[in-house]
């Protein structure tokens, strides 16, 4: 993404090629960030779409003080913030108790809505993925962000403080305290982050499906390339905690996104 900030200046003299480049860009970002802020894909579509809109609306005020990603990710952290508090999202919150109940009732080692180790496989990722957004969902929202921004996304104190117009110090103070919420849950209950531990992301398919929180025909996560659960092993890091959330692949945003946001560039003038 580098050299985006001048082909914005290019996008604000009229060039709206320029500008559906730069929107190509940035939206699969958008959309992995509400996705995990929103848990839904269909929510997070809607969620990325409004936000592209919103970047492409406040162009110009954009002044290259940071580069153009932390500026969108801004954009995007407002609005999501935003979205959390209305009562839809609220009602989806749940205690790290509750979540901890989830991943103890419903193991099984027999699989039912498989007939194939490809189809075991996919749903094994699609449970994983799944578990890993969800836990996110035990945080407020903007807890939920800061973890996301500090450990699944890597930025340091003063990038992140930036997105969120706030302080370092208050930035790693609040990343601190969820870090060690996420971890202590992970450690005591993620057989892959602690393998002495039951849960197994293949012993919970049948449960997940029997309560609708997956759809084995419809799966939401799951990709058919290298699964996220075989990746674990391959990220630098010493924290297994931060491979469960680091090696979920990123998604593209879905194509009707670019779709409305083309139509909307066409009618755009700055």
């Amino acid at each position: 993404m580098k050299g985006l900030n001048k082909k914005v200046e290019q996008a604000l003299r009229g060039e709206k090629n320029v500008l559906e480049f730069v929107v190509e860009e940035v939206k699969d970002l958008v959309y992995n960030l509400s996705l995990k802020m929103l848990l839904f894909p269909e929510d997070a579509q809607d969620a990325t779409q409004e936000i592209l809109v919103r970047m492409i609306t406040h162009l110009n005020t954009f002044q290259g003080k940071s580069s153009f990603e932390t500026w969108v990710y801004r954009i995007a952290t407002n609005y999501l913030i935003t979205e959390q508090s209305r009562k839809t999202y609220q009602a989806k919150r749940i205690s790290f108790d509750e979540y901890a109940h989830q991943i103890d009732k419903g193991q099984s080692d027999k699989i039912m809505y498989a007939g194939n180790e490809g189809e075991i496989n996919l749903l094994e990722e699609e449970v994983k993925v799944s578990c890993t957004h969800g836990l996110l969902h035990c945080l407020n929202s903007t807890n939920r962000l800061i973890y996301i921004l500090g450990d699944v996304l890597d930025f340091n104190s003063t990038e992140a403080a930036k997105i969120l117009e706030i302080t370092p110090s208050s930035f790693r103070k609040q990343l601190s305290r969820s870090r060690g919420r996420i971890k202590n849950f992970l450690t005591a209950k993620c057989g892959l982050v602690n393998t002495n531990n039951s849960c197994r992301c293949k012993r919970k398919i049948d449960f997940l499906v029997d309560q609708e929180m997956i759809n084995s025909s419809a799966l939401r996560f799951a990709v058919y390339t290298e699964r996220s659960i075989d990746l674990m092993n391959k990220i630098d890091s010493l924290d297994k905690t931060l491979s469960v959330f680091r090696s979920v692949p990123v998604l593209n945003a879905p194509k009707e996104v670019m779709m409305e946001v083309k139509q909307m560039i066409k009618s755009t003038t700055f």
